[in-house]
């Protein structure tokens, strides 16, 4: 088996007296796109930055792709592809232009791939760097890196001020690029987003992993959503473990149940004779929300 594209175990960083991260354990491996997921100031960036080989950790470990990404962080970039969520360009440079400075870094540029992936996400590349929009700034970073031969795409809100058919564009592109076998680490707010691509997902709270697997694992952690109309009363099931938030009115009825029991209410409820029921998974919105009220629920209780 493969090594893991990224090996980070007990990563620590402080900033004076600011803990960014604590004891970090990820792993990325290889041909996956891997979500990672927390509302800012959880300790992305500084995660990023780090693999970037733009700041040294503390303590702990990090590597990318076989390499300490601090001691080798010029042969790194290379092989790997980076786009921040704020894009800065050479006001003087046009887009193309821009694109041939970033790919020489790692050698050159495949123009013709360049111009194919320009004309997927609707850019021009004649224009100059200061007359481009947010997004348009944001497509040239999402053109050099999508079009660069690289085995690994560090991606940090990279669709930031793209519209909803570029949104649509980038998701194809990133599919492609895991079907040919590249990596990606994907640190984006757009939920629906990470849903759609991530093969697996990592949550960070206060710079530490609190969570990490696929989709269907951390569902398996987390409540489902159950709405029934019922020919009978179902005042039993609101006290049957694992319910929560239960709410009745006639004959319908709407709770939250815990994937553990999901099963022996689901069995209550037929003898309830069920009329209609619509179950619904928790979505990745969910998840992180209950990780982050559950830790802000036991801070004040402490």
């Amino acid at each position: 088996m493969d090594n893991p594209v990224i090996q980070v175990q007990g990563l620590d960083k402080s900033y004076g007296k600011v803990q960014a991260l604590a004891d970090l354990s990820l792993t990325v491996e290889r041909g996956e796109v891997h979500g990672f997921l927390g509302p800012n100031g959880a300790g992305k960036t500084t995660a990023i930055r780090i693999l970037l080989g733009l700041l040294r950790g503390d303590s702990g470990t990090a590597t990318v792709l076989g390499a300490d990404p601090w001691d080798q962080a010029v042969a790194l970039h290379r092989r790997l592809a980076y786009v921040p969520g704020e894009v800065e360009l050479w006001p003087n440079l046009s887009g193309g232009q821009a694109i041939d400075v970033l790919g020489k870094l790692r050698g050159g540029v495949d123009r013709a791939r360049v111009e194919h992936v320009a004309k997927r996400f609707d850019l021009d590349l004649t224009k100059k760097g200061r007359t481009y929009s947010k997004g348009n700034r944001q497509k040239v970073a999402l053109v050099a890196a999508l079009a660069a031969d690289v085995e690994l795409l560090i991606l940090d809100e990279p669709t930031a001020g793209l519209d909803p058919l570029m949104e649509a564009v980038f998701q194809s592109m990133i599919h492609e690029a895991r079907d040919e076998g590249r990596t990606v680490l994907l640190s984006s707010h757009i939920l629906a987003q990470v849903e759609v691509l991530a093969d697996r997902v990592s949550i960070i709270r206060q710079g530490h992993i609190v969570e990490t697997g696929t989709l269907t694992d951390l569902q398996q952690l987390a409540r489902t959503s159950i709405t029934a109309h019922l020919a009978s009363p179902a005042d039993d099931v609101a006290a049957m473990e694992g319910v929560h938030e239960f709410e009745q009115d006639e004959v319908r009825v709407h709770f939250e149940v815990e994937t553990d029991h999901l099963d022996a209410v689901l069995k209550r409820l037929a003898t309830l004779h069920v009329r209609s029921l619509v179950s619904r998974p928790p979505t990745l919105e969910q998840l992180l929300l209950r990780h982050y009220s559950d830790a802000d629920s036991n801070a004040s209780a402490s």
